[in-house]
């Protein structure tokens, strides 16, 4: 063998070893970091359940809370509050959401696309306290009163982009093949997104708007200028002020007494647990539509 040719391969094993090492570097970091986020994720679980289970009853769930400072009371109207916000806030955002995803995937130019994805992006990122002031000066000030509205559309608003990048994001992975063969058959466009695209990225479309639902349910900040007057009793009209679980626990914290600490942890607890339980949904939507497409 040549010199120059024993001299190439010598330098072709160090890169080999080289890059094996540097393999093995990142595989360690990768793993470091995923144990870490699990454990994080398990300490503040673990930590919220210790604190909270000892409060956690069946009265607590079914019974208004009282006064503030009061804890003989529950988080029955928070529940309720908070089901009736998120719900319209909802009906707001996923068909927007779902609408604009339609719409930037399916039949926009790029030209008008880019930017639509880059304003929901930017949106996005919006801080949420943010979109409460904004909410705060064009509902509440001029009807002089927080209510259950004012609260659902600062969610809807938070909402809103995390549905339409999760559907955009799904509507792309729909085989081409399938669209062309729809075009090929003569079948109009906006036919073959009804009758193909849509029904074959369902799930994902659920999986999207359910992470929405999750990503809002416990939003403190929009509610704090939206519908932030904790009403007594269990209320259903949202034209006036609703409970809510974010800001039971939140006032719930600010209380000297130690017995309202605990409400509060027990009050987040069930907030995870719904989240957790959206999250589960989710999943198992997600899973579903990638073999449906095939993925």
């Amino acid at each position: 063998m040549a010199p120059t040719e024993t001299h190439a391969l010598l330098l072709d094993r160090g890169n080999l070893r080289r890059r094996k090492r540097v393999n093995q570097a990142v595989e360690v970091l990768s793993s470091a970091g995923a144990l870490l986020a699990v454990a994080v994720l398990v300490i503040v679980v673990s930590s919220v359940f210790v604190k909270g289970v000892g409060a956690l009853s069946l009265h607590f769930l079914t019974t208004p809370s009282g006064l503030f400072g009061d804890t003989s009371g529950g988080i029955a109207n928070a529940i309720v509050g908070t089901a009736i916000i998120v719900a319209i806030a909802a009906a707001v955002a996923i068909p927007v959401g779902i609408g604009v995803a339609i719409y930037t995937t399916e039949f926009a130019s790029p030209r008008i696309a880019h930017p639509i994805r880059f304003v929901l992006d930017i949106l996005n990122g919006v801080p949420t306290i943010i979109t409460g002031i904004f909410v705060y000066g064009l509902i509440v000030v001029p009807q002089g009163k927080q209510s259950g509205y004012a609260g659902a559309i600062a969610l809807a608003i938070v909402m809103l982009p995390i549905v339409a990048r999760t559907a955009q994001e799904v509507l792309a992975l729909v085989p081409a093949t399938l669209k062309e063969a729809a075009h090929a058959l003569g079948i109009a466009r906006w036919r073959t997104t009804m009758r193909v695209t849509i029904p074959t990225a369902a799930g994902g479309l659920i999986t999207g708007a359910l992470l929405g639902v999750a990503r809002v349910a416990g939003e403190t900040a929009p509610l704090l200028f939206g519908s932030a007057i904790f009403a007594q009793g269990v209320r259903t009209d949202p034209s006036e002020a609703l409970a809510s679980i974010p800001i039971f626990i939140f006032q719930s914290s600010e209380s000297p007494s130690p017995e309202a600490h605990t409400q509060a942890w027990a009050a987040a607890l069930v907030l995870i647990a719904f989240v957790l339980a959206l999250n589960i949904v989710a999943r198992a939507f997600y899973n579903r539509s990638r073999k449906r497409m095939g993925a």
